[in-house]
């Protein structure tokens, strides 16, 4: 059986070349687009935590509560959830605390890790991609992590391209109808 780093490369590599993605990691998302694939970040961790998560330093929901409020108070903006975030708010729902815990390597990992890069590239304070206890939350996963999850892991990069393909494609008809009004 492969590590499970190297059994989750390709999808991982998937997820991170998404335009979504690197437009944000690039520092290139406006605030509403940023809000809203907070919306979506928000409607998972919820949905993670209340089934459980192994060290309480790994909570989200409200960093990125925080994070929400505060470009509220700059943008106008919705709770729209997207199609895809809801697939995996309602897969994630169905499952146990055991077969959530790729799931919670999966996108805890990220923002511990790939999450202290983009902090300083978002037009928010960041307050979701900052851990009290780093090391602890780490430990935590490291402690339970199983190469068996390869495929749960990669089901999980699977909804979240179709959650960057979904944003890019929703950001892209929010301007397309702003300038909408304008030509002509």
């Amino acid at each position: 059986m492969q590590p499970l780093k190297e059994a989750t490369s390709i999808k991982h590599n998937q997820a991170e070349r998404m335009p979504f993605n690197v437009r944000m990691f690039k520092g290139l998302l406006k605030k509403n687009e940023y809000l809203l694939y907070l919306n979506q970040q928000l409607q998972l961790f919820q949905a993670i935590e209340k089934i459980g998560l192994p060290h309480s330093s790994l909570k989200r929901t409200e960093k990125v509560l925080a994070d929400i409020n505060e470009l509220k108070a700059k943008v106008h903006t919705t709770d729209f959830i997207l199609k895809s975030t809801q697939q995996y708010v309602d897969y994630v729902k169905s499952l146990t605390y055991e077969q959530v815990l790729p799931h919670i390597y999966l996108n805890y990992m990220a923002l511990i890790f790939g999450g202290q890069m983009m902090k300083k590239v978002v037009p928010s304070s960041g307050n979701m991609y900052i851990f009290e206890n780093m090391q602890e939350a780490v430990q935590s996963i490291r402690a339970l992590q199983k190469d068996e999850w390869a495929e749960e892991v990669n089901k999980g990069f699977d909804y979240a391209i179709l959650m960057f393909e979904e944003l890019e494609v929703y950001c892209a008809s929010l301007g397309e109808a702003k300038n909408f009004g304008k030509a002509g």
